[in-house]
């Protein structure tokens, strides 16, 4: 329930209405502006990022290293790696919460706009420096995107400026990015939300936002003295991490995880908020349990901190402590359960719509529960030690980062695409590149699984013939996503210039962001609205009708 009133939230200057789409390459302080220009950056990455992966399943398509040159293929992994978590995931998940968060609160922008560019312009120069890596002495970094010392702190090419100290600098400018982001994030909720939108009125996605922040905020600066230290070490042969000078690489360990294991949660976080929006909608029926769902997310951020030492398992990590974050690790599944129980109760017996978005979204419950179910069986400490540095991590880890998180971002794209075109985007290349993206990772990430408990090693180029069949059905699951990707732009590029036009409301949904006009005025709101009713009334009040743009 939505009223209006000549409420002024947000104080700042009036922002020019995008005159062309020479904007979005622009400094822009307006929100909306800069949520597309991370979602077209951080896709861009994840190109490059994917372009590597297909190198790497064609490298592993045959036991011995017959495609490209061992070095470069450790670099082709840390890059992709990398790019995949710093360049796309955070990106992406940042630009449709700079996007929709002022939307869905009420706001006409968020609390420090300039700021807010300044965030998003880091970005360009840190993936340009890690992309520099390939060109200097030595090649790119090739210790992976955790960069344990002493593997890290290895040079042979002698020069200074080399492909580890660059790999170094542009997670650096990364790190302080996003906690300049963190900061504009809680600020803009918890300051700026509109007359009547109390906490548990806001939509789900806004609390997965804030949580995913929150971590941002606590964790990065862990991480940023990791690296710090470990340039240090690098560059200037201080003894931090390195063993040979009394340094303790088991230290890194412990900074790095303290931040990178409550990263995963920054990056599941929002698409679990993504997905409690769209299943609402095109199942016609109140999320289940929105209060315990907002609350499990503020849980999932306090117990993050609590199980970085389970990657540590094998670290020479005392008993007492292997047990202790057994069971912290294993008890943060009980509030991410919760959000899957509700999602099953939500779409149970509801009139389901099943768009391209609605098929990312139930795609995301199945196999993130599958997810949840071998995360579960890495925190117990017989089944990690096992499985320890095999592929069977590697398997778990892409069913969370890939078949998760990328799976709630595609939905957000079909979801919201309508809200910040005015077009729509076209429904049958949508199912297709579902069904693509769902076969591919499928068979990418399944045999991993059995790879590993074969025992088969991550991060190696040759391995032994016996696990020949099974890399062979992963490689070919590899490609297939990889040309999945082709109709979502194949569909992206024409709806944006020649689809049909969206009306303000297409799906028929309850949030604040689709009673404004598709796309959004420049000022959002003509008045700052007044928010009475709770955000998911589906099947409990008449939703709002469906209200024509001015263009048509």
């Amino acid at each position: 329930m939505v009223e209006l009133s000549d409420g002024n939230l947000g104080s700042n200057k009036p922002h020019q209405p995008p005159a062309n789409w020479r904007v979005y390459f622009s400094f822009s302080t307006d929100h909306k502006v800069i949520g597309i220009q991370y979602l077209v950056t951080s896709f861009i990455a994840y190109l490059f990022a994917g372009l590597f992966a297909m190198v790497i399943r064609g490298e592993l398509m045959t036991p011995p290293s017959d495609l490209v040159d061992r070095s470069l293929y450790n670099g082709l992994f840390t890059m992709h790696g990398t790019l995949m978590i710093f360049g796309w995931i955070f990106p992406s998940l940042v630009g449709l919460s700079n996007y929709f968060v002022p939307l869905m609160i009420g706001a006409r922008d968020m609390a420090f706009p300039r700021l807010n560019a300044v965030s998003f312009w880091m970005l360009p120069p840190a993936g340009l420096l890690l992309m520099a890596g390939f060109f200097v002495p030595g090649g790119a970094a090739q210790a992976g995107w955790w960069s344990y010392p002493p593997v890290s702190l290895q040079n042979p090419s002698g020069s200074l400026i080399n492909g580890e100290a660059v790999w170094i600098v542009g997670v650096a400018i990364y790190g302080i990015s996003s906690i300049l982001g963190a900061v504009n994030f809680v600020a803009t909720i918890f300051r700026l939300r509109a007359p009547g939108m109390t906490l548990f009125r806001m939509p789900i996605f806004v609390w997965t936002t804030l949580s995913a922040q929150i971590i941002q905020l606590f964790g990065i600066p862990s991480v940023t003295a990791a690296v710090v230290l470990l340039f240090f070490d690098l560059e200037f042969g201080t003894g931090f991490f390195n063993p040979a000078k009394g340094g303790d690489p088991i230290l890194y360990q412990h900074l790095f995880w303290f931040y990178s294991h409550p990263a995963v949660y920054v990056m599941i976080l929002p698409a679990f908020g993504i997905v409690s929006e769209v299943l609402p909608v095109f199942a016609r029926k109140p999320l289940f349990g929105y209060k315990v769902v907002a609350i499990s997310s503020i849980m999932i951020a306090a117990l993050s901190f609590l199980v970085w030492a389970h990657h540590m398992f094998a670290s020479g990590t005392p008993n007492w402590m292997r047990i202790l974050f057994m069971i912290t690790s294993m008890a943060i599944a009980v509030p991410t359960g919760i959000k899957v129980f509700s999602w099953t109760a939500t779409i149970w017996g509801g009139k389901l719509r099943l768009t391209a978005a609605m098929h990312f979204a139930i795609g995301f419950v199945a196999m993130f529960l599958f997810a949840g179910i071998t995360g579960v069986m890495l925190a117990s400490v017989p089944v990690d030690i096992h499985v320890n540095n095999t592929y069977f991590v590697v398997g778990h880890f892409h069913y969370v980062v890939y078949a998760g998180t990328v799976s709630g971002i595609y939905a957000a794209i079909y979801y919201w695409f309508p809200k910040m075109t005015g077009r729509m985007l076209n429904e049958n290349w949508g199912k297709i590149h579902f069904w693509l993206n769902f076969i591919g990772l499928n068979l990418l990430f399944i045999p991993m699984h059995q790879l590993g408990l074969l025992g088969m090693l991550r991060r190696v180029a040759s391995y032994d013939p016996q696990y020949q069949p099974l890399n062979v059905v992963a490689s070919i699951g590899g490609f297939l996503l990889g040309v999945s990707t082709l109709p979502f732009i194949f569909n992206v590029v024409i709806s944006w210039t020649r689809g049909k036009r969206a009306v303000a409301n297409p799906w028929r949904a309850l949030g604040l962001e689709w009673t404004i006009p598709s796309p959004p005025p420049v000022e959002n709101f003509a008045k700052i609205p007044v928010v009475t009713g709770m955000p998911y009334g589906y099947g409990l009040i008449e939703p709002t009708p469906a209200q024509p743009t001015a263009s048509e």
